[in-house]
């Protein structure tokens, strides 16, 4: 017998405030056909001033239960990504364990930026193979919006607020790539790279800071490192590219997520896409178009995915899944 993570259930939130890309047009030198030709963003969700990071997942996580047919104290564990914590500490996880009125098991963060959802997912799968849980609440939840430089065209423009989440159960597999379930994982950083995509702030700088990107440097980047590792994920899982029904990538850029479709040989019709409605809510990103795809009637039980993502650190990484 062979112990598989599988998703029971998916969700998803976004605020309720819509920001076109209209909206920047009276503060910056910039216009709706400018954003959406170099980035694919037409619109993107902007928190209330009173809604923080783990209201966004606590509802994220009410959905994700629901469809799994859960209720809180069903859950071991949670894991929420997230580089936009409500506080310093405690954890975004603890805040939503609390909020969900989940009264057992343990909850922690982790910080990967746009590569957190990865990171939580593989560590989830590592919990659930090793016995340490049997189910677990991976949630991506982001408020970008309060660490952006409105004065910055070349980043304020990029980036939405937002929340996703799945329902991750042990369940028993025949330990071939035919199971359902988490398949690959495949994890990478190189701090050498830290300038290409940082926040000025913390407690160096004693203020919150803003994002700073070097935009080009982080392109180039970004389309051979999303291609390697969805490379290695699906090696390790024993399987190639025409078995892939679809690809979930990061949702930062539309030329990124053409370019590692363009270099995996995989067509855009077999990609799941919504930076355009919601722009790039970092570790939301995977776990929102993951739900936005079941939603659409894209992602059907049965289904491989591969999910895959880069971000500040630099830290990037895959993980290979049936769903």
């Amino acid at each position: 017998m062979t112990i598989r993570a599988t998703v029971t259930g998916v969700g998803h939130h976004l605020p309720d405030r819509v920001v076109p890309n209209s909206e920047f047009e009276s503060t910056l030198d910039t216009s709706d056909e400018w954003i959406r030709t170099r980035s694919g963003i037409e619109r993107r969700h902007f928190a209330a001033d009173d809604e923080y990071t783990s209201d966004l997942g606590t509802k994220a996580a009410q959905n994700a239960l629901s469809m799994a047919g859960l209720v809180p104290d069903d859950i071991d564990a949670v894991i929420v990504a997230t580089s936009t914590p409500d506080l310093t500490f405690p954890s975004a996880a603890t805040m939503i364990q609390q909020k969900l009125g989940m009264t057992r098991g343990f909850a922690f963060d982790v910080q990967a930026v746009c590569a957190g959802f990865v990171f939580a997912l593989a560590n989830a799968n590592g919990m659930i193979l090793s016995g340490q849980a049997r189910r677990v609440l991976v949630i991506g939840a982001e408020t970008f919006s309060r660490i952006l430089d409105m004065t910055d065209r070349a980043t304020c423009v990029l980036f939405g607020d937002g929340a996703g989440a799945l329902v991750l159960e042990a369940s028993e597999g025949t330990g071939t790539a035919a199971d359902r379930g988490i398949l690959g994982t495949d994890l990478n950083s190189d701090g050498r790279h830290r300038d290409m995509l940082y926040v000025d702030g913390g407690m160096v700088s004693q203020q919150t800071g803003f994002i700073k990107m070097q935009g080009n440097a982080l392109f180039r980047q970004a389309v051979e490192k999303l291609a390697s590792t969805a490379n290695t994920a699906l090696e390790k899982a024993g399987l190639g590219h025409d078995d892939v029904d679809w690809i979930v990538p990061h949702q930062a850029n539309i030329r990124i997520i053409q370019g590692t479709a363009k270099k995996l040989g995989v067509p855009m019709d077999k990609v799941v896409v919504t930076v355009a409605d919601h722009g790039n809510t970092s570790a939301a990103s995977i776990p929102l178009a993951l739900s936005v795809g079941v939603a659409r009637g894209q992602i059907k039980q049965g289904d491989l995915l591969v999910t895959e993502a880069i971000g500040g650190g630099l830290a990037w990484g895959s993980v290979v899944l049936r769903w």
